[in-house]
């Protein structure tokens, strides 16, 4: 392996000056340093290390090393092949943890020491475990990649891996692990930002837009909060990270607020309402007005329930609220639907939130969890603008939130954008972090070359039919900013794609499927992020909050047709004309020839 080390890789990033690389927005991009590489931490997780894999990835790299042909030079890319949730689009991430893995590396004493006590393995020799192994890493590797964030198509690669056969194959479990579930979860909620902000839902009725425009100017707001319903406490960091990666605006992972900085949120659950049971419990409670002097909570509550003619409501979750506001008077938002959303929790909120108004205190809103959440919002909303036109001094009201929590997918927000509501902010758990509507992506990482020979698998499946070669991917841009097409070519005909030049981009597989591109803007996809000849990363890593930005930017880009719910407009991935040709050339020469006797 030390051999590796000293090799210089063939080819490189395929830059033009004539084109764009890595970039489809003027969104915040990935630094590349062309004169040092970046140091990266340990992956996150540290169960990410080189024994993170399949023991067949193993019995390859032994086979290829005791045949001699771990060094031989190949290439890898890791795609997937069709769009989740019945979409049209998908967000790639993952490569933080990817380049981490890379720049770490090595296998321990006690990895070499277990994998040679294995059934499978035991009988290999020791120069494997001892001169091999114990010396891999990812230097002679080169990996380019789309951007964090980047909307991706089926077939297009999102990683490409070049260098020593054995090790690029070590890498392809840990690899496919760091990239399947982050995409999937980041497209998820993507796809769910989508449909609770509402911007490319149709409105079935005049009534229904008039039921939206009745509701909060506000435009909802989504909170991650599938901490408890997640696949372990991994599968619950990695939703929180990557669902704010999609978009969501905070989460209730409190871990995950400390490690990745990003806002935590929460406040109260039925329980907390439940444990309080009778006014008795809220004697006590005191707040101090302007003057200093402390006003008795309850007191004051029971005035306006009185003035109100809400004397029915329930005690103990007046107590509850009491105690929460005395807890926190300035952030107060309660869950109203312990009991009777509308003829307790609401009014009981109401009473309370006057009282610490009267204080100098400024309420948030409510959460609704159960119930009609159409109705139920709208109904609330319309109490609070009224409150505040009856009370001019209490305007507050207008600026309420009305957090809805119950079991909330995407064809849920859909719903509610065509009914009308009046939500501010949505809390989405179970189906969000669990990916309900499809479990796994199911990205593939595939052989595509080998010591510059391409390489191709066969299958009666067109979809599993793997295109060879290593190829450089484009986006090709229209009059309108639009993304017309991802279009695939050879590396040797990278020079030919430019902007304002007539392409023939065809369909990889049927014939009579072609079109001819005039593109106003070409962007080539893949960018150098890891050398190991260099030192091993080229890139800056962008922070979170740039790569929310990014992905925010891309899909305010891409053709409404393509994020509709219903029926979204296929976006075509192309090939070039050699390309098209060279598959076909190569799919015959790879084919058997049935002979009929």
């Amino acid at each position: 392996h030390n051999e590796s080390k000293k090799k210089k890789q063939k080819g490189g990033s395929g830059m033009s000056s004539e084109i764009t690389n890595g970039d489809a927005t003027a969104s915040p991009s990935l630094t590349k340093s062309s004169s040092s590489s970046f140091n990266l931490p340990m992956p996150t997780n540290s169960l990410v290390t080189p024994l993170l894999t399949d023991l067949y990835q193993l019995t390859m790299a032994y086979a290829y090393w005791k045949t001699k042909r771990h060094m031989e030079d190949s290439v890898f890319e890791l795609f997937f092949r069709k769009n989740p949730f019945g979409g049209e689009y998908t967000i790639f991430c993952g490569l933080d943890e990817v380049l981490r893995h890379l720049s770490n590396f090595r296998f321990g004493k006690d990895d070499l020491d277990y994998l040679r006590g294995t059934p499978a393995l035991k009988h290999c020799d020791a120069a494997f475990f001892d001169e091999y192994l114990a010396d891999m890493d990812c230097a002679g590797v080169q990996v380019h990649a789309m951007k964090e964030g980047s909307v991706a198509f089926p077939r297009v690669p999102l990683v490409v891996v070049r260098g020593p056969l054995g090790v690029c194959q070590l890498l392809e479990t840990t690899l496919l692990a760091l990239i399947n579930y982050p995409s999937l979860v980041a497209t998820n909620a993507a796809r769910m930002i989508v449909a609770a902000t509402g911007r490319f839902t149709h409105f079935s009725s005049e009534d229904n837009l008039q039921h939206m425009e009745h509701a909060s100017k506000k435009t909802p707001r989504c909170i991650e909060f599938g901490l408890r319903r997640a696949q372990g406490p991994d599968g619950g960091f990695s939703a929180s990270k990557y669902s704010a990666v999609g978009g969501f605006d905070a989460t209730s992972n409190v871990q995950a607020g400390k490690i990745l900085g990003v806002p935590i949120a929460g406040t109260h659950a039925h329980a907390f309402v439940q444990a309080h049971s009778s006014l008795s419990d809220a004697q006590s409670f005191t707040l101090r007005d302007s003057n200093g002097k402390d006003v008795s909570l309850l007191e004051r509550a029971l005035h306006y329930r009185s003035q109100f003619q809400w004397d029915s409501t329930n005690d103990g979750e007046l107590a509850a609220f009491l105690a929460y506001a005395v807890s926190f008077p300035d952030s107060f938002l309660c869950l109203i639907d312990t009991y009777d959303t509308l003829r307790s929790g609401l009014r009981n909120f109401i009473v309370v939130s006057l009282v610490l108004h009267d204080l100098g205190h400024m309420p948030r809103g409510i959460r609704l969890d159960s119930g009609d959440l159409s109705y139920l919002s709208l109904t609330v909303h319309r109490i609070f603008l009224q409150f505040a036109t009856d009370h001019p001094d209490r305007s507050f009201f207008k600026d309420l939130d009305i957090v809805a929590s119950n079991d909330i997918n995407e064809e849920v927000l859909h719903s509610l954008n065509k009914q009308g509501h009046a939500i501010t902010v949505f809390g989405i758990g179970t189906n969000l972090v669990t990916c309900q509507a499809q479990p796994a992506l199911g990205c593939v990482y595939k052989l595509v070359e080998i010591d510059s020979k391409p390489r191709m698998k066969m299958s009666q499946d067109f979809e599993k039919v793997l295109i060879p070669g290593r190829k450089v991917a484009y986006r090709l841009f229209g009059e309108k900013g639009w993304p017309l097409l991802d279009l695939l070519v050879r590396q040797e005909e990278k020079d030919d794609i430019k902007a304002g030049k007539r392409i023939l981009c065809r369909h990889p597989f049927i014939e009579q499927k072609r079109v001819a591109v005039v593109a106003k803007k070409v962007v080539e996809l893949h960018t150098l992020v890891f050398d190991g000849d260099a030192g091993g990363v080229v890139i800056e890593e962008p922070t979170l909050e740039e790569t929310k930005q990014y992905v925010a930017e891309q899909i305010k880009c891409m053709r409404p047709d393509i994020m509709r719910e219903m029926n979204p407009g296929q976006y075509k991935v192309s090939v070039s004309d050699q390309l098209f040709h060279f598959l076909h050339k190569l799919w015959q020469v790879e084919t058997p020839v049935l002979e009929l006797r």
